[in-house]
């Protein structure tokens, strides 16, 4: 049986397995995707800082990530009243 490392993820892999282990559902919130978004992106940045040989890697995917974001803060804008 293979257990997870406690404490944040310090390499990309690591990174990778822990976000689609948290990912939510496809029907989930927009709060909770914009939620989910908004922590991968902080966990690739730090990834960036912890796993130098794959720093390059980890901000392409924190950037990949804020875009998700922003579109997603976009579709909760669009969705208020005006």
């Amino acid at each position: 049986m293979k257990t997870t490392n406690p404490g944040p993820p310090l390499t990309l892999m690591a990174a990778h397995v822990e976000l689609v282990r948290v990912r939510p559902c496809r029907k989930a919130s927009l709060p909770v995707w914009l939620s989910y978004y908004q922590q991968s992106v902080a966990v690739y940045e730090q990834v960036a800082k912890t796993d130098p040989s794959h720093d390059g890697e980890a901000l392409y995917w924190a950037q990949r990530e804020r875009v998700h974001a922003r579109g997603i803060e976009a579709r909760m804008r669009a969705l208020l009243p005006a």
